[in-house]
């Protein structure tokens, strides 16, 4: 099987290849007539890059939307993801090793077969009108992003933001993408009873580093543009210096919070760098292929600050790091935000005015027929 570091750049993509995933016993590797095509077309095309494979789209026949958790380390219970996969193509994805769940690969097959919760808008209907429902926060984004590619098609983050207009249930969206702007209207209406948020994730303002890194998101004056234009709506917008990356990008700090409070944020939060499973040789193979020079410095910075390990899934750990390293950028934040007067605290969202009306309750069973 070729190695990642044999493998052509693939033009738009994160990962270069599909490492096998871990819960299968055989893999598949690649056909000797393509690798040599794909060494022909490294030494002669688009300095050393290879066209991208399609994006293909899958229905999703999940029969449940909302999605909990009980981790101390994200500032939310419930979520909604419409899409599985993401396109986006970051190369340090957290999220990637969701897709081996569905028998694919972390790698490349994560950005390019991505499923669509197609009934997405009807199953949370569903979900918010039950009695049993407690009216809370529901995070859209917070695993895949709700506003990548294949959004602007099928709309259905539009349609579940169309679902908790009506029930005024409070949301708080995390996305890479400008595309967020498109729902400034719903977003206001909820943010007009204290019931919505958005956070805008800026990793960078370097715009080589972004087409490397993040190769199908928003470049990071897209998403500037998009908090100035959300903050003139009156939606209030958080911006995240996600991942945090030492050695690579966290000298931009001050930087990107200064440019954001520019822009209109009201607060900022950051994440430190998570390598889990298998994004760990994935984050590898990319830093080698685009930035030899950095490796070794990047990656000794990571193990400085998770404990001599590249990842570290401890709670209260995982998201911030520990050790001297990891508190010089906690001070570096910290100090940045005052400096710009960013507020650090999680936002806080209403749900004062939830609303049931009665003839949802009475339509509660025929949805849940229509569903099965």
């Amino acid at each position: 099987m070729v190695g990642p570091l044999e493998q052509p750049s693939i033009r738009g993509r994160g990962a270069d290849h599909n490492p096998s995933n871990r819960f299968e016993r055989i893999h598949l590797e690649d056909d000797p007539e393509f690798v040599e095509q794909c060494r022909a077309a490294r030494a002669d095309n688009f300095e050393g890059a290879v066209p991208s494979p399609p994006t293909l789209l899958f229905d999703d026949p999940s029969r449940a939307i909302l999605s909990t958790n009980e981790s101390p380390d994200v500032g939310f219970d419930v979520s909604l993801n419409p899409y599985r996969g993401c396109e986006h193509g970051c190369s340090y994805c957290y999220a990637r090793p969701t897709h081996e769940y569905l028998g694919f690969s972390a790698g490349l097959d994560f950005e390019t077969r991505i499923f669509a919760k197609r009934r997405a808008p009807q199953l949370l209907r569903a979900a918010l009108s039950r009695p049993c429902w407690s009216p809370q926060v529901i995070a859209i984004g917070g695993v895949t992003d709700g506003y990548q590619p294949a959004e602007r098609r099928l709309g259905l983050t539009r349609r579940c933001l169309e679902v908790l207009v009506e029930f005024r249930n409070p949301v708080a969206i995390v996305t890479k993408s400008a595309l967020v702007t498109r729902d400034a209207d719903l977003l206001g209406e909820l943010a007009g009873l204290g019931a919505a948020s958005v956070s805008l994730s800026i990793t960078t303002l370097d715009r080589n580093l972004h087409r490397r890194m993040e190769p199908r998101a928003a470049t990071p004056e897209r998403r500037l543009a998009a908090v100035e234009e959300l903050s003139r709506a009156g939606i209030p917008v958080n911006v995240m210096v996600a991942p945090v990356i030492p050695g690579l990008n966290d000298h931009e700090i001050p930087a990107i919070l200064g440019a954001a409070a520019r822009a209109g944020a009201r607060s900022a939060r950051y994440v430190m760098l998570r390598l889990p499973h298998g994004v760990e040789a994935l984050f590898e193979a990319w830093l080698a292929r685009h930035y030899p020079e950095r490796q070794a410095k990047v990656l000794g910075q990571l193990r400085d600050v998770r404990g001599g390990s590249l990842n570290d899934s401890r709670f209260h750990s995982r998201m911030r790091g520990r050790g001297p390293r990891a508190e010089q950028v906690h001070a570096l934040f910290n100090l940045s935000c005052r400096r710009e007067g960013l507020s650090t605290k999680q936002m806080t969202l209403s749900h004062e005015n939830f609303r049931r009306t009665r003839n949802e309750q009475m339509s509660f069973f025929a949805s849940e027929e229509e569903l099965r």
